[in-house]
C-alpha cells in the first residue's frame, strides 16, 4: 500500500491504472469505513481511499480543531483490508488557496434536515468530493448510508455534473446493540455509550407507529423527539420523510412504506449522532 501526500504523485500513480474505485473519508477510520474499502476493491483495478478533515464542512463552533487525526493507525487498518492508495494531502496541499469556487447543491435537497441544523455543510461537502473526483478520477465511488441525505446529494451532484463516475452506497453497520458506527461515538462516555443506542430503538418505534397504520406524522414526530428529551437528549429531529427526495410524505406515500425512511439527529451530551432506518 502507498501513503500519498500530494496531487501530482497520486496522479503520477493513478496513471497506471484504468478503473480506479475511491472511498474518501475524514480519517478515525472504524469497521462501517473499511467495509466501505471492501466494497470498493470489488469495484475496479485500483483502491483509492483519501484522508482529509474538511474544514469547509464545519461551523465556527464545531470540532474541527478536535477532530481526531489517526493517519498511523487509518493506515495500518487499511492496508489490513486491501486499500492499494492512501491519499492524505495537507490542507495545504488540497487548498494551496482560499477556496472561492465552491460547489452549492440546490437547496430544497441541502437546506432541509442535516443543511437546516448545519448551515452550509453540504456546500463543504459537494465542494470537497467534487475536487477529490477531480484528483483521483475514479470510476467508482463507495458512500456509507448512514450519511443518507449526503450519499443522495453527491449522487445527484455526480449526474447533473455528468460525473462519468458510479457511486455505490454502502450499508449502515452497527454494533451489536443497533448503535450506528461513527467515528464520533468515541466522544461518549461509558454511561453515553450506554445510552446512545436509544436513538436507533427511537427510530424503529417510528417505524413500529408507521406499520401499525398511524398517518399522523407530526404525532410520531413529537413522540419520537420527546422520548430522547426526556432521556436528557437534545433531539434537532426526529421526522419521516420520503425516499425520493427527502420531502414530507403524501398520503399516498403512507400506503407504501417502502418509499419511507425516518432520519434523527440529536446530542447526547456533547455528541451529535445521526442515524436512518428505511421503513
Amino acid at each position: 500500500m502507498k501513503l500519498i501526500h500530494t496531487i501530482a504523485e497520486l496522479r503520477a500513480e493513478l496513471g497506471k491504472f484504468q478503473r480506479p474505485s475511491f472511498a474518501p473519508t475524514m480519517g478515525n477510520l472504524h469497521d462501517g469505513h473499511l467495509a466501505l474499502v471492501r466494497q470498493a476493491r470489488s469495484l475496479g483495478d485500483v483502491t483509492v481511499a483519501s484522508i482529509f478533515v474538511n474544514r469547509l464542512q464545519f461551523l465556527p463552533h464545531e470540532d474541527f480543531g478536535t477532530y481526531p487525526r489517526t493517519l498511523k493507525a487509518d493506515c495500518e487498518k487499511l492496508q489490513a483490508v486491501g486499500c492499494d492508495v492512501v491519499f492524505a494531502p495537507s490542507e495545504e496541499e488540497l487548498y494551496p488557496e482560499p477556496q472561492g469556487y465552491k460547489v452549492h447543491p440546490p437547496s430544497e435537497l441541502a437546506d432541509i434536515l442535516e443543511g437546516q441544523f448545519r448551515p452550509g455543510f453540504f456546500t463543504g461537502v459537494c465542494t470537497v468530493v467534487h475536487k477529490l473526483f477531480n484528483i483521483v478520477q475514479p470510476s467508482h465511488a463507495v458512500f456509507g448510508a448512514k450519511d443518507y441525505q449526503q450519499q443522495m446529494i453527491i449522487r445527484r451532484m455526480v449526474a447533473q455534473m455528468a460525473l462519468p463516475i458510479t457511486i455505490h452506497t454502502g450499508a449502515t453497520l452497527r454494533a451489536q446493540d443497533g448503535l450506528a458506527l461513527s467515528s464520533r461515538n468515541g466522544y461518549l462516555s461509558v454511561s453515553e455509550r450506554a445510552e446512545a443506542v436509544q436513538l436507533s430503538r427511537t427510530l424503529k418505534s417510528m417505524i413500529a407507529m408507521l406499520r401499525a397504520g398511524e398517518h399522523n406524522l407530526a404525532a410520531i414526530e413529537q413522540h419520537a423527539m420527546h422520548t430522547l428529551a426526556q432521556r436528557g437528549w437534545k433531539p434537532d429531529y426526529m421526522t419521516v420523510r420520503r425516499r425520493l427526495d427527502l420531502q414530507a410524505p403524501q398520503l399516498d406515500d403512507l400506503t407504501h412504506p417502502d418509499r419511507l425512511v425516518v432520519l434523527g439527529a440529536a446530542k447526547l451530551g456533547n455528541t451529535r449522532l445521526i442515524d436512518n432506518i428505511e421503513v
